[in-house]
């Protein structure tokens, strides 16, 4: 095989990839390290230069493929020995679902669409006193950092190019109404602020960021996050379940997807819900 024509094959792989991921041009480059420019020279269909070294293996282990594969060098596509990564890890002292792990694959994911199942709502709709009092007691969570990373992802939805997908279940918001559970000893007057601010907050974020809400006597779900194509986690209390492989991210994308499907409640909807919780206290 000629020069030309591992370019060729170059190409058509990663052009691949770039579609399969489904993000834009300018999310992938920063992926592996590279300008949308450069990224549009190696797309080029009248390209005949590979990639330097440092390139391929960006790619390579930023979208778990092996450079052979990428060089037509072997038809199989999966990382090989030259570029192990784990399927999944387990990320240990995961101080709360939202430390600065989390927020910095966030920042990783920028371009992609990420989708995310709190474990009660969003806390970067929570309001400073509710995220106080839901972690006040909890063993090894500090509430100031809590504070702030809420903050932090909060400004992350207000960019002009997020794409944001929550769902969450209508019992998690009628409880926190009703001050049940966790929510026990909160006064009306914060649950009452809180409902009206995050009632504010999805009609000012629509439509880059999406809260869908699912009935728990229909369906459940464990918490998880889905950064784009690049990895999902699974928040199990002090550690997350972080999936590298494309196989374990379509998955837990499907059954985001499916919760979608069966919510009750759609994005337009929900803040005429929050504000009906509020006016009933």
């Amino acid at each position: 095989m000629n020069r030309r024509d591992t370019a060729r094959i170059f190409r058509e792989r990663l052009t691949r990839i770039v579609q399969r991921t489904g993000g834009s041009l300018s999310a992938f480059a920063r992926s592996i390290g590279l300008d949308r420019s450069a990224l549009s020279q190696l797309l080029d269909p009248e390209e005949t230069r590979l990639p330097r070294a440092e390139t391929l293996a960006a790619i390579a282990a930023a979208h778990r493929v092996s450079v052979d594969w990428l060089l037509g060098l072997s038809q199989r596509e999966q990382v090989g020995a030259d570029i192990i990564e784990e399927v999944f890890r387990v990320e240990p002292a995961a101080s709360s679902p939202v430390d600065q792990r989390f927020l910095d694959w966030y920042r990783e994911a920028a371009g992609y669409k990420i989708r995310t199942v709190p474990r009660s709502f969003p806390d970067m709709l929570k309001q400073e006193a509710v995220i106080r009092f839901e972690y006040a007691s909890a063993l090894a969570i500090d509430p100031d950092s809590n504070v702030e990373s809420a903050q932090a992802r909060l400004a992350y939805l207000r960019r002009p190019d997020t794409d944001v997908e929550a769902c969450a279940s209508v019992q998690a918001f009628t409880g926190f109404a009703r001050a049940e559970g966790a929510w026990e000893g909160l006064d009306a007057g914060t649950r009452r602020a809180q409902l009206a601010y995050m009632a504010s907050l999805c009609d000012e974020l629509y439509p880059g960021f999406r809260l869908f809400l699912y009935d728990l006597r229909r369906t459940y779900s464990a918490p998880f996050t889905v950064f784009g194509p690049l990895r999902a986690t699974l928040y199990l209390g002090q550690m997350y379940l972080v999936f590298n492989s494309r196989q374990h991210i379509q998955l837990l994308t499907r059954r985001f997807d499916d919760l979608v499907r069966a919510a009750t409640l759609q994005p337009p909807d929900v803040p005429t819900f929050l504000r009906r919780l509020a006016d009933a206290l």
